[in-house]
């Protein structure tokens, strides 16, 4: 049996729920598990190192604050609230630019608890699993991140970026080519890149899903709603890859697709 997680990142308080719906109808109306990576409180302002504001802030107006918490989102969280498939995880605390691959421990507890309050202020529960923005973690973030949630899930993990005393077991996952393995009460997740993304050709994209997720016992399959809908427009080659990655997932006997939440309970196999 073959497992997938299907994670989208950047949902925020911005966010048009129809998006949302449009790219995931089909998998909701399958009782395929869609984990949304929110953002708790969405800086408007982030940009790109060459000054172009952020993919998911493409419905800022301009006049909104600093910062959105979620709960400033009803729309969006009426629509959640109505379709059980989609299963929240915290996706970093504001998405500052490599947000947690450059704070102190103090900074990153200090996020990553008013991050979870947000999400709680918003009806959301007390998520158990945290994506970090830019999948970077400085070692002081991750270490305090993994002490907190019972899944972390990020591109990569290396020794230079971790706890020595982590060094053993992640060693041995590397030496079993395993990309998943545990510290303490924590799963470690990785994945193996954005397969489900505008920069690649949509031609290939398929094939390159298939070969991934029948290469490992557990894949994490990222992608991010924005990038479906470049200037506003639906990406409609783009959107018909996604839906057949559906159909495909779906109609695999071999293949389960599952949550975060059966990761950390123990309902996986990692490897």
């Amino acid at each position: 049996m073959r497992y997938v997680i299907l994670r989208d990142d950047d949902t925020n308080a911005l966010t048009p729920p129809e998006y949302l719906e449009t790219l995931y109808r089909p998998f909701l109306d399958r009782d395929l598990p869609v984990n949304l990576a929110v953002i708790p409180e969405v800086r408007t302002t982030v940009r790109l190192p060459d000054g172009r504001p952020e993919g998911f802030l493409m419905a800022r107006t301009g006049k909104e604050p600093e910062t959105v918490p979620i709960a400033d989102a009803p729309r969006l969280l009426a629509y959640l609230a109505a379709n059980s498939g989609y299963r929240v995880v915290q996706h970093g605390c504001y998405h500052d630019y490599h947000e947690f691959g450059k704070l102190d421990r103090a900074e990153a507890v200090r996020r990553l608890e008013h991050g979870a309050q947000r999400l709680l202020d918003a009806g959301l529960g007390r998520p158990g699993v945290f994506v970090a923005p830019y999948d970077l973690f400085s070692k002081e973030a991750l270490r305090a991140t993994a002490d907190r949630y019972g899944v972390v899930s990020t591109c990569w993990f290396h020794l230079d970026g971790m706890p020595r005393v982590w060094w053993p077991r992640y060693a041995l996952s590397v030496l079993r080519k395993q990309p998943h393995w545990r510290t303490g009460e924590a799963v470690m997740l990785s994945h193996p890149g954005c397969l489900l993304s505008y920069r690649r050709p949509v031609d290939t994209m398929l094939d390159a899903i298939k070969r991934k997720v029948n290469s490992q016992t557990v894949t994490v399959l990222v992608t991010h709603w924005w990038e479906f809908f470049e200037n506003g427009r639906p990406n409609q080659a783009f959107i018909d890859v996604l839906h057949r990655t559906g159909d495909y997932l779906a109609g695999d006997k071999n293949i389960r697709v599952v949550s975060f939440k059966d990761a950390a309970e123990g309902r996986v196999p990692l490897s």
